[in-house]
């Protein structure tokens, strides 16, 4: 059985507990609490932060690795395209997520106030620049929910925790954040503490 160490506000952490339902699984989820880190956590991880998915004698860290792990564990349903030229740029956007996106988390989750709202507008803009691919298609890839959409989900459910304001020209961009918020199965991998993040 697969073990996940998860900071329950983390949308890292978030990340991987979306993938785990996606696949309908045997899992275990143990909370960690990242004011009061198990000492173990530093073993299992050079970084000593949550995520780490424990198999056996195989420890994984860093969410998009974690996810691509499972995937191909267990491929069903996939979430990472079959076609090697698709999945190569699947692997390109997960790197520009974190590249022009979660970047600023640690900024927005800081005490300095310039460097919280610089982030919040960061990443309002870069939202609002692929928001035009949603007036087209129902997820990132097209028809079929991704893993580009597990990558990109626990961002958006917490803007409004993030105090991250989006314009008109975004809407497409928050109708498609409500398809990826009904899904019962992103509603299983919510932890109690990121329930309450939207009102």
């Amino acid at each position: 059985m697969m073990t996940l160490y998860s900071t329950i506000t983390c949308p890292y952490s978030h990340r991987c507990r979306i993938v785990l339902h996606e696949k309908d699984m045997d899992f275990e989820v143990i909370d960690v609490d990242p004011n009061n880190k198990p000492e173990d956590l530093a073993v299992m991880s050079p970084y000593g932060r949550a995520p780490i998915l424990v198999e056996r004698d195989l420890v994984l860290y860093e969410s998009n690795i974690i996810n691509e792990y499972i995937d191909d564990r267990f491929p069903h349903p996939q979430l990472m395209p079959a076609d090697p030229v698709m999945r190569a740029r699947a692997r390109l956007l997960l790197y520009r997520f974190e590249q022009e996106l979660f970047c600023y988390i640690d900024e927005i989750e800081s005490a300095d106030a310039k460097a919280t709202e610089k982030a919040r507008i960061a990443i309002a803009e870069n939202l609002t620049l692929i928001a035009p691919i949603f007036e087209k298609q129902k997820f990132m890839l097209g028809d079929e929910f991704s893993m580009l959409d597990v990558a990109i989900a626990p961002l958006l459910w917490r803007l409004e925790h993030y105090g991250i304001k989006l314009p008109k020209q975004a809407a497409a961009l928050l109708k498609y954040s409500e398809r990826l918020f009904s899904r019962p199965l992103f509603i299983d991998a919510l932890s109690a503490s990121e329930k309450v993040m939207r009102k």
